[in-house]
């Protein structure tokens, strides 16, 4: 069996993973990457389908871990490829990736399981196992073939007291252990920490504080699919008697989702639209929004640039309930200086017991390791110092080092008569999703972006003579991003005649003038001036008018 990670692998997100046995492939999550501010303009990074796009007739299902964007989000992007690929998930899990394949116009060809349940596509035998993570319905999957038997966590804690009482089954972990795991791929991101995540119901103290301190209206910001931490704020506001309102397109579907559905208890007369929270007293108000990362367009990124239908006011509580995802930190504490500056409390994890990870820490992974005594062990989802860490945890376990692969998205690595090697490696770069254009934004365009944001731009427009390839008049020069004195400009324009003049051979053009590209001849002189006289590289772009 040959196992290749498309995404996940030395970053968080774009959780992907293919398997192949037999000539067929199966797919374990298709998240997306969210982007840093060195990514102007991207709206996600989706993991690279050119391993599988050739073959793309041979997937026989994705399987999807849980109902995170960093294991789903790239599904729509996926069936374009191929519309009718099963997706096989829990109920929570496919209702949230329907509902997004409904924005994109896609009806998916859907297999819903739970954990006991065994079920064989295409050759893969598939037994999937209960976790606890900060979803409900989460899922680990154990993949069983001739070659042998991979089990893949999926994101995990071992939370011994979650919100509802389902527990990540370490005695389904113990049975395929006594079977015989012969690679574990195993959630890596809180392998740094040391000891156990803290359980989710640890929180409420510090969730209760802020209702009971709170002047005013409390507006909680979170994961549009954080069920069990809005759960917690649901059942703190109905203590408080505090009416309820979701704001953001996404949290209103995910909600009304997961109370549909069963995994979201919300009492009857406490959830009220918006816009009439409008006419209640303040101090009987509590909105749960998305914009926990500084996502620009999410709903508290807009409250607090005054930009919202909301508008934040002395005296109001925001309450932050996630995590910073790495990248992130700019925009998070851009957004907390923007609402302290208006007059907001910020609450967040740096200055409270606000917020506990879905991932396992340390010591619940040495559990693990210890449970499942795997042969081979391959971390995945994480950065670097995470699978790095992991891979110690595993190798104090007794997992033996030379077992133990750290690998980076696009290595394959062969699982062969109980060993796991590294095979090669094939293309796993990151895709632009910009807009309606998906891959057609490259890293170059991104470093103009860059430039443009930081240096600025100028246009030179110039006249020519057909005849001579001599300017008829000075150029006229449009500058954005950073100022100019008018009277430089001249110095500039007699800097660019005098290029033109020159030519790269010294002389005056004639006729032939016109072979030496004299938007290039312009651009290179305005580049060179700005960079001598101020020190700048804005981007130069040259309009060239016959007179």
């Amino acid at each position: 069996m040959r196992i290749v990670a498309l995404g996940g692998i030395g970053e968080i997100g774009r959780n992907m993973t293919v398997f192949e046995f037999g000539g067929k492939l199966l797919i374990v999550d298709c998240g997306v990457l969210f982007p840093e501010d060195h990514q102007p303009g991207v709206n996600v990074i989706l993991p690279d389908f050119s391993y599988i796009r050739e073959r793309i007739n041979d997937v026989v299902a994705v399987v999807l871990t849980h109902g995170h964007e960093d294991h789903i989000g790239g599904v729509p992007y996926l069936l374009r490829e191929r519309a009718d690929i099963p997706l096989v998930g829990s109920q929570l899990t496919l209702a949230f990736i329907e509902a997004k394949l409904k924005e994109h116009r896609i009806t998916p060809k859907t297999v819903q399981v739970k954990e006991g349940d065994r079920r064989t596509m295409g050759g893969f035998d598939l037994e999937f196992v209960a976790v606890n993570h900060s979803i409900p319905d989460s899922l680990a999957v154990a993949i069983r073939t001739a070659a042998g038997m991979v089990l893949h966590t999926g994101d995990f804690k071992m939370d011994q007291f979650p919100l509802d009482r389902r527990i990540t089954d370490l005695g389904a972990f113990a049975r395929l252990g006594a079977e015989g795991v012969d690679l574990f791929l195993t959630d890596s991101t809180n392998a740094d920490v040391p000891g156990f995540t803290t359980s989710e119901k640890d929180l409420a103290p510090a969730i209760d504080a802020v209702f009971r301190t709170a002047p005013r209206r409390i507006i909680v910001s979170s994961f549009a699919s954080h069920i069990h931490r809005i759960q917690q704020i649901i059942d703190t506001a109905h203590q408080h008697r505090r009416k309820v309102a979701f704001v953001g397109r996404s949290m209103v579907r995910n909600m009304t989702i997961a109370a549909d559905l069963g995994y979201l208890k919300i009492p009857q007369g406490l959830l009220v639209d918006f816009k009439k929270l409008e006419r209640s007293d303040d101090h009987k108000v509590v909105l749960i929004c998305t914009g926990s990362q500084g996502e620009p367009l999410a709903a508290l990124s807009r409250m607090a640039n005054n930009d919202h239908a909301i508008k934040i006011s002395e005296g109001d509580t925001v309450l932050l309930a996630s995590s910073l995802i790495p990248g992130n930190e700019n925009a998070i504490y851009g957004i907390i200086n923007a609402l302290t500056e208006i007059g907001a409390n910020v609450v967040h994890k740096g200055n409270a017991k606000v917020h506990v990870s879905g991932h396992a820490s340390a010591g619940e992974l040495a559990y693990c390791y210890n449970i499942v005594k795997p042969r081979n062990v391959m971390p995945v989802h994480g950065e670097w110092r995470h699978l790095r860490s992991n891979s110690e945890i595993a190798v104090a376990t007794g997992v033996e080092p030379r077992n133990v692969i750290i690998a980076q998205d696009g290595v394959t690595v062969d699982l062969h008569r109980g060993r796991a090697t590294v095979s090669g490696k094939v293309p796993a770069g990151l895709v632009f999703v910009d807009g309606a254009s998906v891959g057609g934004i490259t890293e170059e365009t991104l470093r103009e972006r860059r430039r443009l944001a930081e240096e600025g731009s100028v246009t030179v427009l110039a006249i020519i003579d057909a005849e001579t390839g001599t300017m008829t008049e000075p150029p006229e020069f449009f500058i954005q991003g950073f100022s100019c004195d008018p009277a430089d400009l001249d110095k500039a324009g007699t800097a660019v005649e005098k290029a033109l003049a020159d030519g790269p051979s010294g002389r005056q053009g004639g006729r032939g003038a016109r072979t030496l590209d004299p938007e290039a001849v312009i651009e290179r002189a305005t580049a060179n001036w700005m960079r001598r006289f101020y020190n700048r590289t804005p981007v130069i772009t040259a309009i060239v008018v016959d007179a």
